[in-house]
């Protein structure tokens, strides 16, 4: 089994990663986490250079092993919707599970554009996640 977790690096991108890295580790499942870089202008929190976007996603990395998860992580270029689509093409994924918070409009308000847009056109399961404290997600016993 395959979890696919885009990562934007918002408030709630610890709490995505904290929640499929307890899927990935209680099924056996690979968590491959994926950051796209969108053209500039790039939204606010999101890292300004390579290495500080190697750091953050070394820590979502870090806290997924530390969970039990196997982990990949992958880095590609274009528009965030599309490109998680598809990667879960690219590489067979049987579930993405993408943070859910808002941006405009009522859809985008409750799920955000990326992920309104992800769960229209994924082939496979899309969970969404809460913004929320990650440390209230049940962990595997």
């Amino acid at each position: 089994m395959t979890i696919l977790c885009p990562v934007d690096f918002s408030a709630a991108s610890e709490a995505v990663v904290t929640y499929a890295a307890t899927l990935a580790a209680g099924t056996g499942a690979e968590l491959r986490l994926l950051h796209v870089l969108e053209p500039e202008p790039r939204p606010a929190g999101v890292p300004v250079n390579d290495v500080e976007m190697a750091q953050r996603l070394a820590r979502y990395r870090e806290a997924a092993l530390a969970a039990g998860a196997q982990v990949t992580t992958t880095v590609l270029t274009g528009d965030a919707a599309h490109e998680i689509v598809e990667e879960a093409r690219r590489h067979p994924a049987d579930i993405i599970v993408i943070g859910a918070h808002g941006q405009t409009g009522l859809t985008r308000f409750l799920m955000g554009s990326t992920a309104e847009t992800v769960v229209r056109t994924a082939l496979c399961v899309t969970l969404l996640v809460k913004p929320g404290r990650p440390k209230e997600y049940r962990q595997s016993a």
